[in-house]
C-alpha cells in the first residue's frame, strides 16, 4: 500500500490514538506519544507539514513492529 504524501506530524498523531498512543508532550516542533498495549512505547513524530516520506515509513515501521503487524496492515487500518 502506498504512503499518503500529504499528511501532516499532527494528522499522524490523531490516527495513532486508534492503536492506544496518546500524546504526552511537545516540544517545539516534535510531539511525544505513548502506549500501554503490549508493553510501554514511546514514539517521537515531527510536527512537520507535510512529513517527508522516509520518515513517516521509519515511524510507521516502528509502530507496526511494536504491535506485531506489517506495515501494510498497519496502513490499512490508519487509513
Amino acid at each position: 500500500m502506498k504512503l499518503p504524501r500529504d499528511l501532516d506530524g499532527n494528522q499522524l498523531a490523531q490516527a495513532l490514538s486508534k492503536f492506544g498512543y496518546e500524546i504526552i508532550r511537545q516540544t517545539g516542533s516534535h510531539i511525544r506519544l505513548t502506549t500501554q498495549q503490549q508493553g510501554k512505547y514511546y514514539i517521537t513524530i515531527p510536527s512537520h507539514s507535510p512529513l517527508k516520506v522516509g520518515t513517516l515509513n521509519a515511524i510507521l515501521k516502528d509502530v507496526a513492529d511494536h504491535s506485531g503487524m506489517s506495515r501494510d496492515a498497519l496502513l490499512s487500518q490508519l487509513f
